[in-house]
C-alpha cells in the first residue's frame, strides 16, 4: 500500500508536541500529506512556543496541505473529544501507561500508533530496519552502526531516539535496498507492541534499572516493552545480545526462528585503537560489530570505522583542559550504573559534578563505588540530591550548576579530572530537558580561562 493513503484525509490526533523536534516533525509531515491534524499537549502554547513557531514557519513557506488550515490546537489540557471519531492517535513516547485519553481511545477501538513503529509497518518492501535498545548503550551503539555501514557504502539513515528529528518523514526518502538504523526506547517500542512487529535485526544491548518511577517499581513491565525489539522477529531475522543482557533476555520467549548471537566486548581486537574510554563503551563496540557482520560488512571496514569514531556529545565527552585539568560531559549518564561506568572508565583523581532529579533508582552500589575514584563530589542541589545526602560521608552542596563547575575548578589540581555525571534525571526548575542541562555545562566549560 502507498503510505501517502495512510494519511490523506485521515483524522489524526497527535498527543504530545513536546520541545525536542520529534513532534514537530510528525505534525509538519502529517499535514502535509493531507491529514486533518488535531494536536494536543499538556504544556501551553507559552513553552511550546518554538514548536509552534517551527510549524508555522512551514505552513508559511507552503509546507501543509492547506497552509496550516489542516491543523487545529488543544493546549495546555487533553480533551476527550480529541480522542473520538479518529482514525489514529499518534502517540508520543513517555505518554502514561495508564493514560484515560488513550483509554478512551482503545474504547473508541481507534488505532494507537508511534513514530518509529508506524515508519516501520509502511517502510517499503526491501527496506532493512536496524533497532538498538537498551538501558545503556542504545545511542552509542546505534550511531556506530550507522558510521560502520555509512563507511560501507550502503545507503543508511537513523531516526527513533538518537536525532531530534522525526522518523516517520523518512518515509519520503527510504528505498528498497536501503537500511535504516533505529536507537528505540522502551516507550518507543510500545508502538512496536501494538503493531505486532520487531526490526529485522534487533540489538539489546543492556537491561539495568531505570524508569521506575514510569513504571511504578515493575521491573517485569519495562523489560515486556523492551522485549518488542525481539518479539515478533520472523525467519532470517537476527538477534544480538550484548553480555550483560543476556540472563535476562534467556528468560523471555525469543523467537526460536530467529538468528541469535552474544556481543561479548572480549570479542574486540586489543590491537584495536578504539577512542572510546571505558569497558562499556567495549561492549557497545562490540554490538556494533555484530550487527555490522550481520549485514555483510567486512572486518577491515569495520575497523577502520570504530577507529575513527568519536563518540556521542554528553557521553564521557571530552571537553577541553583548563589549567592541567582534564573536563568531561557526561551528561547523559541518568543512573546510577552509568556513572560508575564513567568513573571506572576514567580511574582516579576525579572531581565528581551529580545530583538531579529522583527516578525511584537503588543509589548504594554508586555510593560504595565512589570512594575508589573520587577526590571530591559536588551535589547540584535537586530532589534526587536530597536522598544521596543521607549516604554520603563528604560532599559540597550548590544551588546552581555555574555554581558546581566554579567549585569544582577551585579545588582542582593539575592532573585531576572534572566529571559532571549526574546518575539523575534533568526535570527541575534548572533545565528544560536533558539536552538543556548537557548545552549549559558545555557552556559554562567554554568561558573557563
Amino acid at each position: 500500500m502507498d503510505w501517502k493513503q495512510s494519511f490523506r484525509g485521515k483524522k489524526v490526533t497527535l498527543m504530545g508536541l513536546g520541545l525536542l523536534g520529534r513532534g514537530v516533525g510528525d505534525a509538519i509531515f502529517l499535514a502535509e500529506c493531507g491529514a486533518e491534524l488535531t494536536i494536543t499537549d499538556l504544556r501551553g502554547a507559552k513553552v511550546l512556543a518554538l514548536s509552534l513557531a517551527r510549524i508555522k514557519k512551514s505552513s508559511a513557506k507552503g509546507g501543509s496541505a492547506s497552509g496550516g488550515k489542516n491543523i487545529r490546537y488543544t493546549l495546555g489540557r487533553h480533551k476527550m473529544d480529541d480522542f473520538r471519531n479518529r482514525d489514529f492517535i499518534l502517540k508520543a513516547a513517555g505518554v502514561p501507561l495508564d493514560s484515560p485519553y488513550i483509554a478512551e481511545a482503545r474504547r473508541n477501538k481507534i488505532p494507537i500508533e508511534m513514530d518509529a513503529s508506524l515508519f516501520a509497518k509502511l517502510a517499503p518492501n526491501g527496506v532493512t530496519i536496524v533497532g538498538v535498545t537498551g538501558t545503556r548503550g542504545k545511542s552509542t551503539t546505534t550511531a556506530l552502526i550507522y558510521e560502520i555501514l555509512k563507511a560501507s557504502g550502503k545507503k543508511v539513515y537513523k531516526g527513533g531516539n538518537l536525532v531530534p528529528e522525526a522518523t516517520l518523514p523518512l518515509l519520503k526518502k527510504v528505498k528498497a535496498g536501503d537500511i535504516i538504523v533505529l536507537e528505540l526506547d522502551s516507550w518507543q517500542l510500545q508502538g512496536f507492541h501494538e503493531a505486532k512487529i520487531s526490526p529485522q535485526i534487533a540489538m539489546f544491548t543492556t537491561f539495568l534499572n531505570d524508569h521506575l518511577t514510569y513504571y511504578k517499581g515493575d521491573k517485569e513491565k519495562y523489560f515486556d516493552d523492551k522485549a518488542a525489539i525481539f518479539k515478533y522477529q520472523k525467519k532470517g531475522d537476527v538477534l544480538v545480545v550484548g553480555e550483560q543482557a543476556l540472563q535476562h533476555t534467556r528468560k523471555a520467549r525469543v523467537p526460536g526462528h530467529s538468528r541469535f548471537s552474544v556481543a561479548r566486548a572480549a570479542d574486540i581486537s586489543k590491537n584495536w585503537k578504539i577512542k572510546l574510554l571505558g569497558e562499556h563503551n567495549r561492549e557497545n563496540i562490540a554490538c556494533a560489530v555484530a550487527a555490522a557482520r550481520a549485514l555483510g560488512v567486512s572486518d577491515l571496514i569495520i575497523k577502520k570505522a570504530v577507529e575513527n569514531f568519536g563518540g556521542l556529545p554528553n557521553r564521557l565527552e571530552y571537553l577541553r583542559t583548563v589549567r592541567g585539568v582534564k573536563i568531561y560531559n557526561d551528561n547523559n549518564a541518568t543512573t546510577p550504573d552509568a556513572t560508575i561506568a564513567a568513573l571506572r572508565a576514567l580511574g582516579k583523581n576525579i572531581i565528581l559534578i551529580m545530583g538531579g532529579t529522583d527516578k525511584g533508582l537503588d543509589m548504594s552500589k554508586l555510593v560504595a563505588e565512589i570512594p575508589n575514584h573520587c577526590k571530591a563530589i559536588i551535589l547540584l542541589k535537586e530532589s534526587g540530591t536530597e536522598k544521596l545526602k543521607k549516604e554520603l560521608a563528604d560532599f559540597t552542596e550548590k544551588e546552581t550548576l555555574k555554581e558546581c563547575v566554579e567549585e569544582a575548578m577551585k579545588i582542582s589540581k593539575k592532573g585531576d579530572i572534572v566529571l559532571f555525571s549526574p546518575a539523575f534525571a534533568s526535570f527541575g526548575k534548572w533545565f528544560k530537558n536533558e539536552y538543556d542541562r548537557g548545552e549549559q555545562f558545555v557552556a559554562l566549560v567554554k568561558e573557563l580561562k
